[in-house]
């Protein structure tokens, strides 16, 4: 059972967050969707289909889910995401694979910062630990669902490392 309309993984799914640095244009998203929907069609762990769907929030995260249950993922598969994942972002001119970078909300925009800023934004009082951050760490489709992505700092690693 290869690539499933994203909606229709179990919360159990695998999840990865691919937040670009910016939001992208209709011609970037419909490039970006286009291009990971080929690769999910033919992405495989040791030539076995993967069980995948993904979704794109906000015109800036996309979301890969994977059913494990359906069929497992190896390390290969995951580093050949990542790969196309970081050739896409080269391609459309956006980071898709950035670790070191926080997303917040700011009213209804979405801000991308490093961590230092981050950091620096709690110490003026702009962000508190009611303020909506992303937690793209968080494992599961279930926990995207549940509200855990988009979420209050308090409540994520954000809370933990800067509150």
């Amino acid at each position: 059972m290869p690539r499933q309309p994203f909606a229709t993984l179990p919360d159990s799914a695998r999840l990865w967050v691919f937040a670009a640095s910016r939001p992208l244009t209709a011609d970037d998203r419909d490039a970006l969707l286009s291009a990971v929907d080929t690769f999910l069609d033919q992405w495989n762990a040791h030539k076995v289909p993967l069980a995948c769907g993904r979704d794109l929030q906000y015109d800036q995260f996309l979301a890969v889910g994977v059913d494990e249950e359906a069929s497992g993922v190896s390390g290969c598969s995951i580093d050949s995401l990542v790969r196309t994942m970081k050739g896409l972002g080269h391609e459309l001119g956006v980071d898709l694979v950035d670790h070191a970078s926080v997303f917040y909300r700011a009213g209804d925009a979405v801000r991308r910062v490093s961590r230092d800023e981050f950091g620096d934004a709690v110490v003026r009082g702009e962000v508190t630990p009611a303020t909506t951050v992303f937690d793209n760490t968080v494992p599961t489709v279930g926990d995207l669902r549940a509200g855990r992505w988009e979420a209050p700092a308090a409540t994520t690693w954000h809370g933990r490392a800067f509150f």
